[in-house]
C-alpha cells in the first residue's frame, strides 16, 4: 500500500501563489506516475498536473498551463504543485494520487490507485 499526504493548501487573493506538498510513504516503489487533481463543488474531479518518476516528464491541463508547476523528488518521493497567477476559479479541494502503472491515460482519475485526503485551496477575488 501507498498513503499520500498533501499539505500547503490555505486562502489566497487572486493573482498570489502556494504551493502543495505530496509526501509518498510505504511501498512508494510500486508508483509511477504522480498526479494532481482538484474538485470544486458540484463539481467533477479534474486533472491538473503530473509527472514521471522516471525521466521525470510533466504534463498539464490547458487551464494551469503557463502558471502551475509539477515537480517531483525522487529521494524524498515527494511531489509538489508550485501554483501562481491563481483565480477565484481554481478554487477547489485538491488532491495528490499515485498510479501503480506506467499509464499513458495520466489525465484521467481512474488510472490513479492511492489518493490523498485532499487540501482545500480557496483564492478570493
Amino acid at each position: 500500500q501507498v498513503q499520500l499526504e498533501e499539505s500547503g493548501g490555505g486562502l489566497v487573493q487572486a493573482g498570489g501563489s502556494l504551493r502543495l506538498s505530496c509526501a509518498a510513504s510505504g511501498r512508494t516503489s510500486r508508483t509511477y506516475v504522480m498526479g494532481w487533481f482538484r474538485q470544486a463543488p458540484g463539481k467533477e474531479r479534474e486533472f491538473v498536473a503530473a509527472i514521471r518518476w522516471s525521466g521525470g516528464t510533466t504534463y498539464y491541463a490547458d487551464s494551469v498551463k503557463g502558471r502551475f508547476t509539477i515537480s517531483g523528488d525522487n529521494a524524498k518521493k515527494t511531489v509538489y504543485l508550485q501554483m501562481g497567477s491563481l483565480k477565484p476559479e481554481d478554487t477547489a479541494v485538491y488532491y495528490c494520487a499515485a498510479a501503480a502503472s506506467n499509464t499513458y491515460y495520466y489525465s484521467r482519475v481512474r488510472e490513479y490507485d492511492y489518493w490523498g485526503q485532499g487540501t482545500q485551496v480557496t483564492v478570493s477575488a
